[in-house]
């Protein structure tokens, strides 16, 4: 009988703290119905100032759900005990902070302590998608805020210059599979990278190679002259596909043309299930769409640590 209350006892608790934690599309429907629409107009108008923004922020939404989960840790500011991720190395080169900022403040002039900055940036990102020709996905939402952030734990990303084992144990790690890096790779499909992520392959490669020999090779040559040796221009660096601003699946067309930039974009020839996903999604728009909604829901819901809703997304309450 005392097995019996505590099964039962055990499985209230369970299903309280899945509630708790659960996600959902229409999480904000009663308490802050305009949430949504009042995000999107901001991110629409950095979008028409700065075309960066849309790259910007759908890669500070990834590296906020690859380091402590989902909460908004990204976001926080060092302090004078802290360095926060946002000053990680891998993290020194995000930007658009500001677009959150805003987005933020006029959420909480309408619903004070209600939205969290975790699940602002996961629908900004979703938004600068959407804005750029992508796909439209329904977010889940319900994230709460997380008060912990360490510049350190920015190790835990994948790394440019990463080979396809060491991608697939960090996607591996957080729940996703070989098919979401695929998808998620195609989020490549937007920005612009400095030299110092892909000079590792046109300078010393190997004892063998100056130029990584995977590279096409007019194509290395172009990177070398965009990136010399001795390289005084200032934010210097290249295109991550052809069609910069627009969401499309230009990326995967020049990863089977050996064109695409870093290591890791590369290396997903190199696997053969990731490789047939590769040629998918070159030949398929469509079919890119849909898998890279369906990945950003599942990236998007990495539970984290969060404990409350910030009132400022660069500080802790």
């Amino acid at each position: 009988m005392a097995l019996q209350r505590f099964l039962v006892v055990f499985v209230i608790i369970f299903v309280l703290f899945s509630c708790v934690n659960a996600l959902s599309s229409d999480y904000y429907d009663q308490t802050c119905p305009d949430a949504e629409s009042t995000i999107r107009q901001v991110v629409k108008k950095a979008m028409s100032n700065d075309k960066t923004v849309p790259a910007a922020l759908l890669r500070m939404h990834f590296h906020d759900c690859f380091v402590r989960g989902c909460d908004g840790s990204v976001l926080l500011n060092s302090t004078k005990n802290n360095q926060a991720e946002k000053d990680g190395p891998p993290n020194i080169s995000l930007h658009s902070f500001y677009v959150i900022d805003v987005a933020k403040k006029q959420i909480e002039n309408m619903c004070p302590d209600v939205v969290s900055c975790a699940d602002i940036l996961a629908l900004a990102a979703r938004d600068v998608v959407t804005l750029s020709g992508g796909p439209y996905w329904a977010v889940p939402k319900g994230r709460k805020d997380g008060r912990i952030s360490i510049a350190s734990e920015t190790r835990q990303l994948p790394a440019p210059n990463s080979n396809i084992s060491q991608l697939q144990q960090s996607f591996s790690q957080r729940g996703l599979s070989l098919d979401d890096l695929v998808a998620l790779s195609g989020g490549h499909t937007l920005g612009f990278s400095h030299c110092s992520s892909f000079r590792n392959r046109i300078e010393n490669f190997d004892s063998k190679n100056d130029v990584d020999p995977t590279l096409d090779a007019s194509f290395a040559a172009n990177l070398k002259k965009i990136c010399p040796v001795k390289n005084t221009t200032k934010n210097a660096g290249a295109t991550m596909d052809t069609t910069t601003f627009l969401f499309d699946n230009a990326y995967y067309k020049l990863v089977l043309q050996k064109k695409g930039l870093f290591s890791s974009d590369s290396n997903l020839l190199t696997n053969s299930r990731t490789k047939t996903l590769v040629s998918n999604f070159a030949n398929s728009q469509h079919e890119f769409f849909k898998a890279f909604a369906d990945s950003m829901i599942k990236m998007s819901s990495i539970s984290g640590s969060g404990q409350e809703i910030r009132r400022d997304c660069r500080f802790v309450n």
